[in-house]
C-alpha cells in the first residue's frame, strides 16, 4: 500500500493572532459614524418586523435611512477632502 503525502506546504497563515494595524483601526474609527447609523437603521427595521408598521414606525425607519445618507455622505466627502485630485 502507497501512502500519500502533501507536496506543498499548508496554505494557511502562519500565525492567526494578527491584530489589526494602526491605519486598519484608523479607518475603522473614521467610518464609525456610518457604522452606527446603519446599526440604528436596521434596529428601526426590526422593530417593524414583529407589527404592521404604523406612523411611527414609518417615520423611525425614514429618520433612520437619513442619518445613514448623511453619514455616507460625510465619509465620502471627509475621504475625498484627504485625497488629493478629488472630485470638485
Amino acid at each position: 500500500m502507497k501512502t500519500i503525502a502533501a507536496l506543498q506546504a499548508l496554505v494557511t497563515a502562519a500565525s492567526l493572532d494578527i491584530e489589526p494595524s494602526a491605519a486598519e483601526l484608523d479607518a475603522i474609527e473614521q467610518e464609525m459614524p456610518l457604522i452606527q447609523a446603519e446599526v440604528e437603521l436596521l434596529d428601526a427595521q426590526i422593530m417593524t418586523i414583529d407589527h404592521p408598521a404604523n406612523e411611527l414606525d414609518a417615520r423611525r425607519v425614514r429618520r433612520a435611512r437619513n442619518r445613514v445618507m448623511a453619514a455616507r455622505r460625510d465619509l465620502t466627502n471627509r475621504v475625498d477632502a484627504v485625497r488629493p485630485g478629488g472630485a470638485a
